[in-house]
């Protein structure tokens, strides 16, 4: 080696330390600890509020435990369930297949889509007497006021997911000779699957409101007909054990209706890089 050449450095050792990935927390530890953190607070500031004003969550089990003892609790879940799934299920029949028909049909886009808009955004409540003198007390009124509720959420959003469908895949699809049933089924359902399950969801919170708004107005029954009782006699407790039967319910089904899109259309959890948990 010369005397102004430069010397080489060794190559430094390579550790055999493994390499520690720091990891995420997962959601539902995240989801667990925020609703004990709530549900702690909520006990520990509502024993400080009057019996008639509020209640805390202890006085809410032990009012749910009798309830669910004497069997009334399951019966008014069961009643008003009933209406909701009817409900609930006609919106998603009917709302899906005609969201894609006012999306794909430029023809009933203009005829009919105005309608549409203008009745999501009026107050349905307003109807309720109306159906009941048309539909009488029963159980067809309560499917009705459920479904005129959940039905426009799904419609819009299907509609609007039909129009975000590039123009390109469509050509592809023309280009292939294919028809327009073809491509509707193969290239425009896949891609609006994402919109329908947020109409979907959407459509949950507003059925299950539209469920409880139907028995005050009605016939009181089921879940509502327990809250109407329960304040019309100052027991809060009591009438807070429905109201967090219906929020527990909402979660589960906003739950299940993620858990079929995971299913049907795996590639959106893909792409937007969650993976549910």
């Amino acid at each position: 080696m010369s005397p102004t050449s430069t010397p080489i450095a060794a190559p430094s050792a390579v550790s055999d330390e493994p390499v520690t990935v720091a990891r995420e927390t997962p959601a539902w530890m995240i989801t667990t600890l925020s609703v004990v953190c709530v549900i702690g607070a909520w006990e520990f500031f509502g024993r400080g509020v009057d019996p008639i004003f509020g209640s805390y969550p202890s006085a809410i089990a032990a009012a749910g435990w009798d309830l669910l003892k004497s069997g009334l609790l399951g019966r008014a879940l069961w009643q008003s369930m009933q209406a909701f799934l009817v409900g609930y299920g006609l919106s998603i029949i009917v709302g899906v297949p005609l969201g894609l028909l006012i999306g794909r049909s430029r023809t009933l886009e203009a005829a009919i889509g105005v309608f549409i808009t203008a009745a999501y955004a009026m107050p349905l409540v307003a109807l309720v007497p109306f159906l009941v003198l048309l539909l009488g007390l029963g159980f067809a009124v309560k499917a009705s006021v459920v479904f005129l509720m959940a039905v426009f959420p799904i419609v819009i959003n299907t509609w609007l997911g039909v129009r975000a469908v590039p123009k390109t895949l469509i050509e592809v699809g023309k280009s292939f000779v294919a028809s327009d049933f073809t491509i509707l089924r193969r290239i425009v359902l896949p891609a609006t699957i994402p919109y329908i399950m947020a109409g979907i969801k959407l459509a949950v919170g507003r059925a299950v409101v539209a469920m409880v708004i139907a028995e005050f107005f009605t016939a009181i029954s089921g879940l509502g007909g327990i809250i109407i009782n329960s304040a019309n006699n100052f027991d809060t407790a009591r009438m807070f054990v429905p109201v967090i039967v219906l929020m527990v319910l909402a979660t589960l089904l906003n739950g299940l209706v993620g858990w079929i899109e995971r299913r049907v259309a795996p590639w959106q959890t893909e792409m937007s890089g969650r993976d549910g948990g």
